[in-house]
Formats: structure tokens, C-alpha cells, sequence
């Protein structure tokens, strides 16, 4: 038997030595990471070409509107907010009263679940109300952590009984979560959305470069970095991906902020389900769930995508993990929920467009995969390196094919950086635009740690291990800094 390392290099396998075994290895490497490579690239590519040709045709603009009078616009009915809180003692007062501040529409009503085992949440939201009767405390009559499904299902409940009582239904519910710092502008323009006709509303998320707000748990210049990940990663997806999918009619998965769902299209999802509630109890992902549901339900989807008179992007903001462990169990949630437990929740449908959404959605395992292969590479290949030059072996040559793979990905890398920096530089400056093709690297190794630990939960759920809440740690809200809404950095 023999393998063909180069052209008219063949080598018997019984008789290599070591530097052969490690070149074969190499080889093999390169082959499998180079074509899983451009795969990848080549669907991103497509993605930024739809992207373009709006761009070119006028329909990916952002447009402004003005501030004040999208925060002072008449709902057009009752709207409930839900906000689902485990062990927030330390934010949902802040959340609260930044809330209520900031949407003054008489006809909105807060709704935020705690935990019968869960006091501190309780009393800090009750604290925070300052009186105002929009605010309504919900007590899960279970002990908590269950799951942020179940606790939206409780609000759910409630929101029920109160529609009973008072004889008229809400129009609309958005949701948050319980760090968020919402935009003064974003419950009118999310009620717009309603009004004119969707079923289900999405607006971008933008996260807050972190701050040094908590020197106890050290920080400093490398958890920042670990912070700051999550802004490239949304400005591209909430700049570019979104409004591709929007665009292309594909369904829009939800997430999980800032979103409005139409109150006709809950009623149906918790009519088709046995409970009567709009939201399976287990899932990890209920928020990625709900927008393609609704879509899949023939419901209308639209991502909204605004920027205020002020030029600022009207957004939900937050502060996202910035420790590497929290930071993995956050992206291995995700990967676990979308990726795969996606595969059999939600499953496959709808056509051509859907179908390559979804698989962009599930293929985060797979690239974890291959940004391990890519990394074990580089490591080979320096290896080699240093083998050849101390004259330990002899280089082997390139086929053609391999050096055509390598110059499109190097080419296909470069315009994935340049498009990480312009999305990035767009809504948090230059230097962070700068420091986002930096971080390539520790996104990539987040993404393969991440991706190693889903498939390994993924299993256990197999096995019969129930969903629990596995919910990041909040320290600080970003209103107790005095950051603004409109505040991207």
C-alpha cells in the first residue's frame, strides 16, 4: 500500500519513519482542514454577496428615526414585557427602574418571574418598583433553577389570568432578560413592528465593551478581550447576517432580547402544544426556538434594524461574561441548544433559503472540529519546519491542488478579516475594530472548547439528563456605571 505525499513522491506505509509519519500526517491534515476551510468560506461569502447586492440596491440601509418620538409613541395596545429572573439580586432592581424609566407608555406592563427560593430577586425588584403599578412580581411555585422556558411559561400564565380578569388581551409581548439595558426608543419601535403587521420582531443586540467593574475577580486588559469577543461577533451577525435572513424571508431566530412577539402568534404556539403554554419546558434554547416557530406557523418575521436621530444603533445592550469559564459555559449553551438539541427540536424545514440557514445555525460542532484540525496543523507544520532546517528529514513538495486550496483560503481569511474589522469598527470605533482581528485567535479557541463540551452535554442528554438553567452570573448593570443605552463602548 502506498500514499502519495507530493507529485511522484509515494512512500510505503509499512516502511515510514517517524518525519514521514508526521509529514503524512500533515498532509492529511491540510487536506481535511483545507477543504472544511472553504467550505465555510464559501458559505460566508455567499452570505456577504446577498449582503452587497442590498447594500448596492438600497435595501440594507439603516434608517434614523427620531429618539424622543419613538419612546413617547402611543402603543397601539397593551404591551407586557417578560423578564425571567434566577438568582438577580444583584441587577433586576437596576433593570427594573431603568426600565420603567425609560418606557413611560402607560398601557406597558412588566412582568418578571422569580423563584419561591429565590427572596433577594424578589425583595431588590419589589425595592426597585418605587410604586409604580405597571410592575408585576411573579412567583414560580417551584423551587428555581428550572429553566428560563419554564419561567416564561409562568409569566405566561400569569399574563393569562390578568387578561381574564380584566376582559382585554395585550397586543404584543416582548422579552429580556434580566441584565439588559434597554433603549429608551426600542419598545415604540418594536410596537411599530406589531402594528404594521408582524408576527414576530427582532431587534440587534450590541454588547458593551466590559468595564474594570469588579477588581475582586481580577479582569484587567485579557478579560476585556474575552468580553470584547462578543461584539464582533454581533455586529457582523446583527449587521449582516440578520438582515440577510430578513431579506431572503428565512425565519429569524430570536434572540432572546429585545423581541416582540405578537400576541396572536403566542396563543397559536401554546395552542399547538398539550400544556397550553407557548414554550417547551426543556429546551436550552427557547429564545432561538420562538422566531422560527412563529415563522414555520406562517407567521410574519422582520428585523428591525434602526439607528436614533443621534446616529446610535437602537439596540438592547448588556455586559456579557468576561471570564473564559463563563464564557464557555455561555457558547457551549448555545452550541448545545442550536446546534444540536436544534436538530430534533426544531428540525428541518421550509425550503431551499431555510434549509441553508439552518445548516449555517447547526454547523458549530463541525467548525469546532476544524479549527482544531487547522490549529494541530500550524503546530505540525512548525514542527516540520524546525525538522528540516536542523536537515532531520526533507521537505515535502505541494500538489497542485493543495496550492490552489491554500491560496483561496489565505484569500477567502483575508476578506473574512477585513469584513470582521469594517462590521466591528462601524459601531465600536477603529481601535476595537483593530483589536477584533486580534481576538481571531482566542474566538477561535472559545469556539473548539465550547464545541468540544456541547457534544459531550449533548450525549449526557441522551442518557436522560434533564435542562436545567445553567444562567451566567450577573455582577454589575451597566446603568449602575452610568452608561447610556445608546452607549456601544
Amino acid at each position: 500500500m502506498a500514499t502519495y505525499l507530493g507529485k511522484g513522491v509515494a512512500l510505503s506505509i509499512s516502511g515510514l519513519d517517524l518525519w514521514q509519519w508526521i509529514a503524512l500526517l500533515q498532509h492529511e491534515l491540510l487536506l481535511f482542514a483545507g477543504v472544511f476551510f472553504l467550505i465555510g468560506a464559501l458559505d460566508d461569502l455567499a452570505v456577504d454577496a446577498v449582503w452587497l447586492w442590498l447594500k448596492a440596491g438600497g435595501r440594507a440601509v439603516t434608517p434614523r428615526r427620531p429618539r424622543n418620538l419613538l419612546q413617547n409613541r402611543s402603543l397601539h395596545g397593551p404591551v407586557a414585557v417578560f423578564i425571567p429572573a434566577w438568582h438577580e439580586a444583584a441587577v433586576i432592581g437596576q433593570t427594573i427602574r431603568h426600565l420603567l424609566d425609560s418606557w413611560p407608555q402607560p398601557t406597558m406592563r412588566l412582568y418578571v418571574g422569580c423563584y419561591r427560593n429565590d427572596p433577594a430577586t424578589l425583595a431588590a425588584g419589589i425595592a426597585a418598583a418605587q410604586g409604580d403599578p405597571r410592575l408585576r412580581m411573579v412567583i414560580h411555585d417551584r423551587d428555581g433553577p428550572t429553566t428560563k422556558a419554564d419561567c416564561l411559561n409562568r409569566l405566561y400564565a400569569a399574563l393569562t389570568i390578568d387578561e381574564a380578569r380584566s376582559g382585554s388581551r395585550f397586543a404584543a409581548v416582548v422579552f429580556h432578560d434580566a441584565e439588559d439595558l434597554v433603549d429608551p426608543a426600542a419598545l415604540g419601535l418594536l410596537d411599530e413592528a406589531i402594528a404594521d403587521g408582524a408576527d414576530f420582531a427582532q431587534l440587534p443586540v450590541a454588547p458593551l465593551v466590559p468595564r474594570h467593574h469588579d477588581g475582586s475577580r481580577g479582569g484587567g486588559w485579557i478579560a476585556r478581550q474575552i468580553g470584547s469577543h462578543y461584539c464582533e461577533e454581533f455586529a457582523e451577525a446583527h449587521g449582516k447576517g440578520m438582515v440577510v435572513r430578513d431579506a431572503l424571508g428565512a425565519g429569524l431566530p430570536g434572540a432572546g432580547v429585545g423581541c416582540a412577539a405578537s400576541r396572536r402568534a403566542l396563543h397559536g404556539l401554546a395552542a399547538r402544544r398539550s400544556d397550553g403554554l407557548p414554550f417547551a419546558s426543556d429546551s436550552l434554547t427557547e429564545d432561538y426556538e420562538l422566531g422560527l416557530a412563529i415563522a414555520a406557523a406562517g407567521g410574519r418575521c422582520r428585523f428591525v434594524r434602526v439607528r436614533g436621530d443621534d446616529g446610535r444603533l437602537i439596540a438592547t445592550r448588556a455586559f456579557f461574561p468576561d471570564r473564559f469559564d463563563t464564557v464557555v459555559r455561555q457558547k457551549c449553551r448555545w452550541v448545545l441548544g442550536i446546534a444540536l438539541q436544534g436538530w430534533d427540536r426544531v428540525g428541518w424545514s421550509g425550503g431551499l433559503i431555510e434549509y441553508w440557514m439552518r445548516i449555517r445555525d447547526r454547523r458549530g460542532p463541525l467548525t469546532a472540529l476544524v479549527l482544531l484540525a487547522g490549529y494541530a496543523l500550524v503546530l505540525l507544520t512548525g514542527v516540520m519546519g524546525v525538522a528540516v532546517a536542523t536537515g532531520l528529514t526533507q521537505p515535502v513538495p505541494l500538489t497542485p491542488m493543495l496550492k490552489g486550496l491554500l491560496i483561496a483560503n489565505a484569500l477567502a481569511f483575508v476578506w473574512r478579516v477585513a469584513m470582521r474589522f469594517a462590521f466591528t469598527a462601524r459601531e465600536y470605533g477603529v481601535s476595537e475594530g483593530l483589536l477584533a482581528v486580534a481576538r481571531i485567535p482566542l474566538a477561535n479557541v472559545i469556539a473548539i472548547i465550547a464545541g468540544r463540551r456541547a457534544v459531550f452535554a449533548y450525549a449526557a442528554t441522551l442518557g436522560g439528563r434533564a435542562a436545567a438553567w445553567d444562567k451566567t452570573e450577573h455582577v454589575v448593570h451597566p446603568a449602575q456605571l452610568g452608561l447610556a443605552a445608546g452607549t456601544g463602548r
